[in-house]
């Protein structure tokens, strides 16, 4: 097989877009030479990488093949220029990072002083749920990931950089709110609001519960922190979130955290990747600052 870098990149930015003039456009070549040079890789594979059934593209098994190479072989000349970079003195390039939903309260002010020191670095940031982040760590589709609950099933590289306490938040004016310890007994009658199922702090959630034999009474199941705490401040029940949704206060908007028994619920923030990823020296770079810029802060 004959096949350029450059049709490589070509391939993955289709991959990644799903349209030809959206990878056109990434590559920043014209719509008709993105489609030459795309045929021209189909016919030195030999086999069909992707079809067209109404104007959206699906890759086939071989295309999805050539995806994940062509991932790996830009990741790996990313992470060489990098170093290249590095022994010239220069610090720039691109770090792609992906984080559950909770951990936007508190990665934006890491990446922008990271950004401070590095300012020539490009960062392409991921806020998903849980589900959204293991798929793209599933596919190395990242340089880092950022997670309260990895997957057990993956041999991953982990390092635990952060305390990530679970409490229950119920509206400021709630009796429960003025009392100096709750028991689970007395959260029997109450309606509960959580997160979605498979969403990190759902299943801290519910392993204590289980663990308690408490079965909570749940009215809703929402998608997003900010939803589970209108919903309290409303009046429709007591809810289960990260502290750090709280912005790391006990009040906020109309809810207050509640001393429950057992409660904060031990968890805490990961660094994963593959275990046998090769981070970039941006990856590594940022790892570290990381770890170093919340030790600085918990001191």
């Amino acid at each position: 097989m004959n096949v350029t870098f450059r049709q490589l990149r070509l391939f993955l930015a289709l991959a990644e877009t799903g349209s030809v003039s959206a990878a056109a456009k990434a590559m920043h070549v014209t719509q008709p030479t993105a489609s030459m040079q795309l045929k021209e890789v189909s016919l030195s594979v030999g086999l069909p990488l992707y079809e067209v059934v109404g104007k959206k593209i699906y890759l086939t098994d071989v295309g999805r093949e050539l995806a994940l190479t062509a991932r790996a072989v830009a990741q790996t000349w990313d992470a060489f220029a990098q170093h290249v970079d590095a022994v010239k003195g220069l610090s720039r390039g691109k770090l792609r990072v992906a984080v559950v939903s909770t951990a936007k309260y508190f990665m934006p002010r890491l990446i922008g002083s990271f950004c401070k020191r590095h300012p020539e670095i490009d960062v392409s940031l991921e806020i998903l749920n849980r589900d959204g982040v293991v798929h793209r760590l599933r596919e190395n589709l990242d340089d880092l990931y950022i997670m309260s609950m990895p997957p057990a099933d993956m041999d991953l590289g982990d390092e635990v950089f952060m305390p990530n306490p679970i409490v229950v938040i119920a509206p400021t004016a709630d009796p429960l709110a003025k009392q100096k310890s709750v028991t689970m007994d007395e959260l029997a009658q109450r309606r509960f609001i959580l997160r979605e199922k498979g969403s990190g702090t759902r299943m801290v959630a519910d392993q204590f519960f289980k663990k308690m034999r408490f079965r909570p009474d749940v009215r809703l199941e929402l998608g997003s922190n900010e939803s589970v705490k209108a919903s309290v401040a409303g009046g429709l029940g007591l809810g289960v979130v990260s502290q750090h949704a709280l912005h790391g206060l006990q009040k906020e908007h109309g809810v207050t955290a509640i001393a429950v028994t057992g409660f904060p619920l031990p968890s805490a923030w990961h660094i994963v990747h593959p275990a046998s990823k090769k981070l970039s020296p941006l990856a590594q770079a940022f790892k570290q600052h990381l770890i170093k810029d919340i030790s600085r802060r918990q001191k």
